[in-house]
């Protein structure tokens, strides 16, 4: 597939509201962000990117229209944190890594640009992005609508768990004779 006609540019901290937006429709577009929830998600997004752009510690990538370099279509980002240090394969070896890795955040294209390639432009950006800055992991959870484009470009299905217990509530008190270490 041939990408539509759009430029890929980096984000800077006035593009905050608009990642901000994108994250909001893109959970919503998923059917997992209710609309009481929408602005709510916007707000504290944007509050937690303003600093993270900042600092570097979120990096993002546009895709503009050729022509029309206001108008956003497209967008991806990629969170920086740590891990402790582990051994991975890759390539068919196993090597030990020490932590840097990337979780790949955001990846939304407007209705009218879907199925024209421009979200597969902005992962081959990240993936780029990533190998020059040498990190030791690239990790995604990916919504069922973008698994095949993930695949295609070399993401594969890990062990990872998630916890879908409630964190914010008080623990239960542990039954008498549990918890205790004899």
């Amino acid at each position: 597939m041939n990408p539509s006609p759009v430029v890929i540019r980096r984000i800077t901290g006035v593009d905050v509201p608009t990642i901000a937006r994108h994250r909001a429709q893109m959970f919503s577009d998923m059917g997992s962000l209710p609309a009481d929830l929408y602005q709510p998600l916007m707000q504290e997004a944007a509050t937690y990117l303003e600093g993270a752009v900042a600092r570097g510690e979120y990096v993002g990538w546009f895709a503009c229209p050729v022509g029309s370099p206001g108008e956003v279509v497209a967008g991806a980002g990629v969170q920086l944190r740590r891990t402790l240090p582990h051994s991975i394969e890759a390539n068919g070896r196993r090597r030990l890594v020490k932590g840097r890795q990337g979780i790949v955040l955001n990846v939304f294209t407007e209705k009218p640009w879907r199925r024209r390639g421009v979200a597969e432009l902005l992962m081959k950006t990240v993936l780029e992005w990533a190998r020059a800055e040498r990190l030791d992991t690239l990790v995604l959870h990916a919504a069922p609508e973008g698994r095949h484009l993930y695949e295609k470009l070399g993401f594969r299905q890990t062990n990872e768990m998630r916890y879908t217990g409630d964190l914010t509530s008080p623990p239960a008190p542990l039954p008498p004779g549990e918890g205790s270490v004899p």
